[in-house]
């Protein structure tokens, strides 16, 4: 770390530009980039001090390329980390106390000398902090109290998974601050996913944070969730000549966390059914010889998302092979079909709740219409709201994303990069 007169005089006037550069890579992105990192710094200045040794964070948002619903029955994913971040400016306060102010939020204010839920914080982001500080602890790590300033890019409800990248945010900190850096970014992610579980109160999977605290494309196979197979490709997109699209619908995740926790618990009462508390320890051939019996224990919409999940799980390897062959034409065929697996069978399109709201579902036709064939779409993220993502062709992307914000507003799309970097101290 560095002094905060020293961080702050170095983003002025350009000498950290080579560190911030192995995350911000192009000049446009730089200079946009470091306006905001300066605004953070002048925010934890009027929080806290000036006087203090600093480090400055950054956590990417990620994007969930196949294997939709899958991770928390222990499946296959491929996902990527994306240039949409979340940014801190964190210093040690010699207390036993974490204060946490980000832009736009009340303060988070944790003491450490209680490191137990609380229901009172469910659903708050105070409850992320801390929970990974008892994730930490849980595992044998260092904590400390400290004071951090933070803004991010990866908006909420975006489907860029902005909790996943703030607990990733918190987990990197106390890494750096008290742990000299040890702390693994796969053990990071399952303090993140803990801290959500546990403390939050979502039963999320672990695809999310893996993603951000990893960075790049990475594949991920959860079959055992203590030591889940992670490898990071090194396709690149710009290469084939399209562009990674997500468009924000508008639509809201409130209210909706039993719509997700449905996904996870339908797919385990299939898994139940054959003795089991996740799909991928039931062989695929064992489910579809007793479909029969498993709609009757468990019903036909659990059947179908168990359906999902078993094609799901198998069209990622078929998406990474297609991958590494450089075949990105057969890719796209499998992204609109996972599309289609999740809006007819793991049916998280739409809130059967609130059948007259589809945002989600009108994007999807409106991207089928704008790419005629030659990009392809799906759901992004856990669904029922938020956004979709399409894979658009460099020469139809104005036309794209003219088509798409016609209806769902200015600046609702935006064409992202994919960051080889996930959580990481820049100085």
């Amino acid at each position: 770390m560095v002094s905060y007169k020293e961080l702050y005089g170095g983003i002025r006037s350009g000498s950290l530009d080579k560190d911030l550069m192995s995350v911000y890579t192009s000049p446009p992105e730089l200079s946009r980039n470091k306006e905001r990192l300066l605004r953070v710094l002048e925010s934890f200045a009027e929080l806290f001090s000036t006087e203090c040794e600093a480090g400055l964070f950054s956590v990417p948002g990620r994007t969930e390329v196949c294997g939709n619903h899958t991770d928390h029955n222990h499946g296959r994913v491929l996902a990527a980390g994306v240039n949409l971040d979340v940014v801190a400016v964190a210093a040690p306060n010699g207390e036993n106390t974490i204060r946490v102010k980000s832009e736009g939020h009340d303060m988070n204010v944790v003491e450490l000398s209680n490191m137990l839920p609380s229901p009172d914080e469910e659903g708050h982001s105070t409850s992320l902090v801390r929970g990974v500080c008892a994730g930490f602890l849980k595992r044998g790590y260092k904590i400390g109290g400290f004071n951090a300033s933070t803004a991010s890019e990866v908006l909420s409800g975006s489907g860029l998974s902005s909790s996943a990248a703030f607990e990733v945010l918190l987990g990197t900190i106390l890494n750096h601050l008290f742990n000299g850096g040890r702390v693994s970014p796969i053990e990071i992610a399952q303090i993140a996913q803990y801290a959500e579980n546990v403390f939050f109160g979502k039963p999320c999977g672990l695809m999310d944070q893996t993603a951000c605290a990893v960075g790049g494309f990475v594949t991920i196979d959860f079959q055992d969730t203590s030591a889940p197979v992670i490898e990071k490709l090194s396709f690149d997109f710009a290469s084939c000549g399209h562009s990674l699209c997500i468009t924000d619908t508008g639509g809201s995740h409130a209210d909706l966390t039993q719509e997700y926790a449905a996904v996870r618990s339908e797919m385990e009462s299939v898994a139940g059914f054959f003795g089991k508390k996740v799909l991928r320890d039931v062989p695929a051939e064992r489910f579809f010889s007793d479909i029969a019996g498993a709609r009757e224990k468990a019903g036909d919409r659990a059947v179908l998302r168990a359906i999902h999940f078993y094609n799901d799980n198998e069209r990622v390897v078929r998406e990474v092979e297609a991958l590494k062959a450089g075949d990105f034409d057969a890719f796209k065929k499998l992204v609109i079909e996972s599309g289609e697996s999740s809006f007819m069978f793991n049916q998280n399109v739409f809130s059967c709740s609130q059948p007259g709201s589809q945002p989600v579902s009108l994007a999807l036709a409106l991207s089928s219409g704008l790419l005629k064939g030659r990009g392809a779409w799906r759901v992004h993220g856990g669904g029922f709201a938020g956004t979709v993502q399409a894979f658009v062709p460099d020469d139809m992307l104005d036309v794209y994303k003219a088509g798409m914000e016609k209806v769902f507003g200015a600046g609702s799309c935006k064409a992202l990069k994919i960051r080889s970097h996930g959580g990481v101290k820049l100085v």
